[in-house]
């Protein structure tokens, strides 16, 4: 499994908003004609399977306007963690016990308010992955 992302595929990723996690467009792409995945919808991937981190609150498997709450395509910087346990980026971004992956260093947008008290009713922190909680803590 590749974490590179071609510079022209960027469009076509959203990050999380309560992980951070990036994730493409999705494996089927390399069956799909060029043409029409330059068209194709970046959530597919957070619609079809969810969130391998959050999906147990967020509930994104099949539900495409949670997705479009709860992702976004505009973050910075792109992290790739394969051993999350030991790294201290992974502890860093605060990103412990999450699957390995692709992280954004920080995700652009804010969650419904409706949703952050979802996470905190299942004991979830939330950090907000925009920098705002690292300003807070200054």
């Amino acid at each position: 499994m590749s974490f590179y992302v071609a510079p022209g595929q960027q469009r076509t990723l959203r990050a999380c908003m309560v992980c951070s996690l990036v994730q493409l467009q999705g494996p089927s792409s390399t069956m799909i004609p060029k043409t029409l995945q330059r068209n194709a919808d970046p959530a597919q991937k957070f619609v079809r399977e969810g969130c391998p981190n959050c999906d147990h609150v967020l509930g994104l498997r099949g539900n495409s306007e949670a997705v479009q709450e709860c992702t976004s395509q505009v973050f910075e910087g792109l992290i790739s963690l394969s051993d999350v346990r030991t790294s201290w980026v992974a502890r860093w971004q605060r990103l412990e016990g999450y699957v390995p992956g692709t992280y954004a260093v920080k995700v652009v947008g804010s969650l419904p308010s409706e949703v952050v008290a979802s996470l905190e009713d299942s004991g979830v922190k939330y950090i907000p992955r925009d920098g705002s909680s690292l300003e807070e803590e200054a």
